[in-house]
């Protein structure tokens, strides 16, 4: 798990809880006592998990952690606790909700734009890199917190949503259509992105704000419980 999550979180004011792979009694035990659930990038998802057989493009997986974070997001959503999705994250909620993925961009969604500017893999994308445009829509959460319209980003991911899930909508879009960014159609805060704002907090003080939003939504929740 990369540090720079935990960072983020905490100049933003959080006490940040790393989730162990533990069974399902501790797991909610934790989660009860959680006021937000963020949920990071990392490795692909297993098809499985969404009802799909293994494209031969998708990546190494990790059963254990969609079990975990599954749960997470399930009991997130159905609670309305909030939630902040990033890349791999974004893609777990959608899961959690009942959605798809394509498993691997370049092959599954015709017109696809590049989106895999991995600084690894015989590449050298520094992951504060722009790649490209999504296109916010106005009116959302992520509108209000960066404005509407098009927006520049980094981008390190082979996969992405396709049937989005129950409950959610998208709020950005990139060139090809392929959503960059997801909210909840309830009240509460879901908000997730595709891309990695946890990279462009130093020089960007709307992007440090998607992560403001997000810890003053969980301590409100808290206020709310107490």
């Amino acid at each position: 798990m990369s540090q720079r999550y935990v960072l983020t979180l905490t100049a933003a004011g959080a006490i940040p809880w790393l989730v162990p792979l533990v069974d399902d009694e501790t797991l909610r035990g934790i989660y009860d006592a959680l006021d937000a659930v963020f949920l990071p990038g990392g490795a692909d998802i297993d098809p499985a998990t969404y009802g799909s057989d293994p494209h031969p493009l998708c990546d190494r997986t990790d059963r254990e952690r969609d079990r975990v974070e599954v749960a997470l997001a399930r009991w997130a959503l159905e609670e309305g606790k909030p939630v902040l999705g990033v890349c791999r994250g974004m893609q777990l909620i959608n899961v959690a909700a009942g959605g798809t993925l394509y498993q691997d961009l370049a092959e599954e969604l015709p017109g696809a734009l590049k989106h895999d500017y991995f600084p690894f893999r015989g590449q050298s994308f520094a992951r504060d890199y722009l790649a490209h445009e999504v296109l916010i829509a106005d009116g959302s959460r992520l509108a209000h917190l960066m404005g509407a319209g098009p927006l520049k980003v980094n981008s390190m991911h082979h996969q992405g949503v396709r049937g989005l899930g129950r409950g959610l909508v998208a709020t950005a879009l990139s060139a090809d259509g392929l959503i960059e960014a997801i909210e909840g159609e309830r009240e509460g805060y879901l908000v997730a992105v595709q891309w990695h704002p946890e990279a462009l907090t130093d020089g960007d003080a709307r992007t440090r704000g998607i992560f403001t939003d997000f810890i003053r939504a969980g301590a409100e929740w808290s206020v709310s419980r107490e």
